[in-house]
């Protein structure tokens, strides 16, 4: 009985030792279910597509659910174009269906400072100065926001630029919304419109920091029925 005890004391002693060993080999899983499956890393290639990415793109001519657009209706605020082909010169006002999905009105100020931080200030820095930390690490080439060329851009042009990308700048017409590429525009405006006012220059009339058109008022409510009114009796 002795022994019994001694050799489940040393058992547990041993057991005990094990807590908080660390070890280079990974865990033990009694039940995987697909914990761990093959899959690429995002920005992988991969041998097995033609073009060598991992990352596919949606199929050409797919249409996401509640992104059915009139282009001939509301092109500009989906393209940034005119129906004649060239690059609107203002914010062009959201067509009624992108208002009720996306509940408008919003501060474009505020959401555009914020997605700017997130998808542009990477390379164009939070001032636009072209100096991002892509710029100081990889030397890679990015415009001013603050130069003669991009200073006159139509808000059109721009909003392309961002849709489709141009030279070394890839497309985001994916991670960010169109709603949300507008708003980057706003903030834009709003930071060269600062720095001219900042360096006594004057402020052109292509640059302008307000938000687009609110939406239409909101439908009026209905008014109940009144009951009717009921006769007065005569006396005779």
């Amino acid at each position: 009985m002795r022994r019994t005890n001694l050799a489940l004391a040393l058992a547990l002693l041993a057991l005990s030792g094990c807590r908080g060993c660390t070890s280079s080999r990974p865990p033990i899983h009694p039940n995987p279910n697909m914990y761990n499956q093959p899959r690429y890393e995002p920005q992988a290639a991969s041998a097995f597509f033609y073009n060598g990415q991992a990352m596919r793109p949606p199929v050409p001519g797919t249409v996401a659910r509640g992104e059915l657009r009139d282009l001939t209706k509301d092109g500009p605020y989906w393209t940034g174009k005119d129906a004649g082909g060239m690059f609107v010169t203002a914010i062009p006002k959201p067509p009624q269906d992108e208002v009720r999905r996306n509940d408008y009105p919003v501060d474009y100020a505020e959401r555009g400072k914020q997605r700017f931080e997130i998808y542009c200030a990477a390379c164009h820095d939070k001032g636009g100065d072209g100096k991002g930390i892509l710029f100081e690490r990889g030397k890679v080439p990015t415009p001013s926001f603050h130069t003669d060329k991009l200073l006159q851009m139509p808000d059109g042009q721009i909003f392309d630029t961002i849709t489709n990308g141009t030279g070394l700048m890839p497309a985001y017409r994916y991670p960010i919304p169109v709603r949300d590429r507008w708003a980057i525009i706003v903030y834009l405006r709003a930071l060269q419109a600062h720095r001219l006012a900042r360096s006594g220059r004057p402020v052109p009339a292509q640059i302008q920091p307000a938000p687009p058109a609110a939406p239409a008022a909101t439908p009026p409510q209905p008014v109940p029925p009144q009951p009717a009114a009921t006769p007065q009796q005569v006396k005779p």
